[in-house]
């Protein structure tokens, strides 16, 4: 029993400055640029849809709490802390992927690919959305980063990783995960 309270407390005591040393190795590798970097969208209480959801309205659809939106904040003052760069970021046309890539990054583009297909009504979406976001990397130029703000959905259908909201998965050309970071909210 004492041999085993032992390793707990060195693991204790080791774990923090691994931890940090593994943060700051990934930070490094974003800094060389070409990766992929998913981004669930912040914290938005609830699941799914409304039935009265409208892309066009919303006021209709599941948005972001106040801690979501501290969350998105966050997520943006990580990059810039650590002076990663960033060459494009792209939104699904959800409100509450655009505010959490707005509170982030400030300026996004939208891009229909990224949209939830959860709900029955855009199921039928996911093998063409799927295969746009590969043709998509297919023609990138991988010189910097892209952020792709989106939803639950989509990053587990391209990276086979269940995310937490507001969590930043980063993934090679390849879709290959090499890290994620959570965000608190």
């Amino acid at each position: 029993m004492k041999f085993i309270n032992f390793l707990l407390i060195i693991f204790i005591t080791i774990n923090s400055p691994v931890k940090a040393d593994l943060n700051q190795n990934l930070i490094n590798e974003l800094k060389q640029g070409g990766k992929l970097i998913f981004i669930r969208h912040a914290y938005a209480p609830g699941g799914g849809d409304p039935k009265n959801f409208d892309i066009n309205d919303c006021k209709t659809q599941r948005n972001l709490s106040n801690s979501g939106r501290n969350q998105a904040k966050k997520i943006g003052s990580f990059f810039k802390d650590n002076n990663i760069l960033i060459d494009e970021v792209y939104s699904s046309e959800w409100c509450r992927c655009k505010e959490t890539a707005s509170l982030a990054f400030n300026d996004f583009e939208i891009k229909s690919f990224l949209n939830s297909f959860f709900s029955s009504q855009f199921a039928k979406n996911k093998a063409p959305q799927m295969e746009k976001l590969k043709m998509f990397i297919s023609n990138w130029n991988e010189d910097k980063n892209l952020v792709f703000v989106t939803h639950y959905v989509v990053i587990s259908e391209s990276l086979n990783y269940a995310p937490s909201s507001g969590e930043i998965i980063i993934s090679n050309k390849d879709f290959k995960v090499i890290d994620t970071i959570e965000i608190e909210y």
